[in-house]
């Protein structure tokens, strides 16, 4: 069997200002799942990747990762957040309410809106 991908073409679809804010937040929490993982799995930082010995030297905080492999977190998500407007979803920033500390955040939710042809 011959394997051929054929990812939704996501070119023509523009993200705003804010969802380009948020694509960095979303790159580091991407590799941040991605290490928890490799972790769990008993992998650990090292030099060079060997996937004998289960040793990556991307086992780092995503601020100490080399701009290349930062780059590859961006694109991953850059394109999941184009698939989910391509599919006809809204991200929208909210207000979130006030949390014990007083503080307020702000959440992202996706709503879906039915286009009809």
């Amino acid at each position: 069997m011959t394997y051929k991908p054929q990812p939704k073409d996501t070119k023509s679809i523009v993200l705003d200002k804010e969802l380009l804010e948020l694509l960095e937040s979303l790159a580091k929490n991407n590799h941040d799942v991605w290490a928890s993982s490799r972790i769990a799995e008993g992998w650990t930082y090292g030099e060079a990747k060997d996937s004998r010995l289960k040793t990556t030297p991307c086992l780092v905080p995503y601020e100490d990762l080399p701009e290349s492999e930062k780059e590859y977190d961006r694109n991953t998500c850059l394109e999941t957040l184009r698939f989910i407007k391509a599919m006809g979803y809204e991200i929208i920033k909210k207000e979130a309410s006030a949390g014990e500390d007083g503080n307020t955040g702000w959440l992202y939710w996706f709503r879906y809106i039915k286009i009809y042809v």
